[in-house]
């Protein structure tokens, strides 16, 4: 599979780019395996995007989590994504790099 282009900071330059695959080479990289709780929260952001053309802020996402694995997995998505949900959750989802955010 050839890799889409991404920027200097391996974010996908155009997110209709992505797909699962691409999405396992990303989490690869990132040493994440991903699991049923990463495909739902990744899955939730594509879903956000295609509505809304903006990723999803992470309190969208938590609260996702929240809605779907009760109220104590309130930390789930920084659980799955330790590194950062801007640096790994973003980046496996397939989002730009949100500018206007840090990469925490």
């Amino acid at each position: 599979m050839q890799l889409p282009d991404i920027d200097e900071e391996g974010y996908l330059i155009d997110p209709s780019a992505w797909n699962e695959e691409l999405a396992r080479r990303f989490a690869d990289q990132e040493n994440i395996q991903l699991n049923e709780d990463h495909w739902d929260a990744i899955h939730f952001m594509r879903q956000y995007y295609a509505e809304h053309q903006v990723a999803p802020d992470v309190r969208h996402v938590t609260k996702h989590l929240a809605q779907r694995l009760g109220a104590e997995s309130r930390n789930k998505v920084f659980e799955l994504f330790p590194y950062g949900y801007v640096k790994q959750a973003c980046k496996i989802a397939g989002m730009k790099r949100p500018r206007a955010w840090s990469t925490g």
